[in-house]
């Protein structure tokens, strides 16, 4: 839970990346900016701001702002209604971004996993993405994100989402922001 004046700081920092990034918003997109916290209240720390340009049946487009060394924790997005799970592709666009998916281990990791949720952090085959590069994620994977030292901008394409239906692997994890 996030307080509102913390919820609208968010938004303007989200803002303030997406320019530095080259990424022009509408007055009507900035409105739209979802903050999410994903009810830890540990914002700084695990969360990421999301701007939705549009999500259908069939596909989704989305900017992802994170702080320096933000987490977007792990999860998937599994079957929903007979349809197989979200298919997404990150586009790294500022920053750096550490990827993390089924697969051998990194021997050093760059992300950092903060000690009290460690044991929900489970994936470590790391994937670097750097402004340009990009990575597909196949329906059901499980996947975390962290960005680097100086925080990143991430486009996500995809088929439709729905992110209330996405299964994370930590019990505690809200999907949804609350607003105190």
């Amino acid at each position: 839970m996030i307080t509102k004046s913390q919820y609208e700081k968010a938004r303007r920092e989200m803002l303030r990346g997406l320019k530095r990034a080259g990424i022009v918003t509408t007055a009507k997109e900035a409105g739209r900016i979802e903050v999410a916290d994903f009810g830890l209240s540990r914002f700084a720390e695990i969360g990421l701001g999301v701007l939705t340009y549009v999500n259908t049946k069939r596909c989704c487009a989305k900017e992802l702002a994170l702080l320096p060394w933000q987490i977007c924790p792990e999860h998937r997005h599994p079957k929903v209604g007979g349809e197989p799970g979200k298919e997404e592709t990150f586009r790294c666009r500022q920053g750096v971004v550490f990827l993390y998916v089924p697969g051998p281990k990194a021997r050093r990791p760059h992300g950092r996993a903060p000690a009290d949720r460690k044991p929900f952090f489970t994936v470590w085959h790391e994937v670097v993405l750097k402004p340009g590069e990009q990575y597909t994620l196949q329906p059901n994977t499980l996947h975390w994100f962290q960005a680097g030292s100086r925080g990143a901008i991430v486009s996500e394409f995809s088929t439709r989402s729905r992110d209330e239906a996405d299964i994370f692997t930590d019990p505690d994890i809200a999907r949804c922001t609350k607003i105190r």
